[in-house]
C-alpha cells in the first residue's frame, strides 16, 4: 500500500471548496467506505453473516451505516421518515445477506449522501431539527456531525467483527 493510499481522506487536501463541517462529514464517509472495503469486502457470505459470541454480523453494520445515513439526512432535510425507510429499518438484521448487494447499497447510499450533504449551507447549521418518533431536538449541524461519528462507530464494530471471524477461521 502506498503512503498516499494510507493517508486518511481528511489529510489529502480534498474538498477544500466545502465548509469545514461538510468537508469533515464527507471525509468521514469516504474513510468509512475505504476501511470497510479494505477489511470486509473479501469476507465469504458465511463470514459476512457470522455472529461470533452473539455479536451483530458485519452485514448488519454495513446495512445500518447505509440506511442510518439516509435516515439521518432525511431528518437533516427537515422531513420525517417514509414508510420505505421505516420498513428498511426492520430488515437491517435480516440473515443471509449477500456481500456484493450490501456493499452496493453502501456505495449508493454514500454517493447520495455526498450530494445531500453538499446541498446544506454552512449558514444553516444552527437551524433547529428534530429526530425520531419522539422528535428529539437538535440542529442541522448536530445531525451532520452525528452522521460522521455514528458511521465511524459502526465501521469500527464491523472491522472488529471481521477480524474476529477471520481469526476464528485461521485458528
Amino acid at each position: 500500500m502506498t503512503d498516499a493510499a494510507r493517508t486518511e481522506p481528511w489529510l489529502r487536501g480534498t474538498l477544500t471548496e466545502l465548509p469545514a463541517v461538510h468537508r469533515a462529514v464527507l471525509h468521514a464517509l469516504q474513510l468509512a467506505e475505504e476501511d470497510l472495503e479494505r477489511w470486509c469486502v473479501e469476507l465469504s457470505e458465511e463470514q459476512f453473516n457470522a455472529r461470533p459470541r452473539g455479536t451483530a454480523p458485519v452485514a448488519f453494520h454495513i446495512r445500518h451505516i447505509a440506511r442510518s445515513v439516509d435516515r439521518l439526512l432525511t431528518y437533516a432535510e427537515g422531513r420525517q421518515l417514509s414508510e420505505e425507510q421505516v420498513a428498511a429499518l426492520e430488515t437491517e438484521v435480516a440473515p443471509d445477506a449477500v456481500p456484493a448487494e450490501v456493499f452496493k447499497e453502501l456505495r449508493d447510499a454514500l454517493e447520495q449522501a455526498g450530494t445531500r450533504v453538499c446541498a446544506f449551507t454552512a449558514a444553516h447549521l444552527e437551524v433547529p431539527r428534530s429526530v425520531g418518533r419522539q422528535s428529539l431536538p437538535t440542529t442541522l449541524g448536530g445531525i451532520l456531525v452525528h452522521v460522521a461519528e455514528h458511521t465511524q462507530r459502526h465501521v469500527g464494530q464491523a472491522i472488529t467483527t471481521a477480524k474476529i471471524v477471520l481469526a476464528a477461521r485461521s485458528a
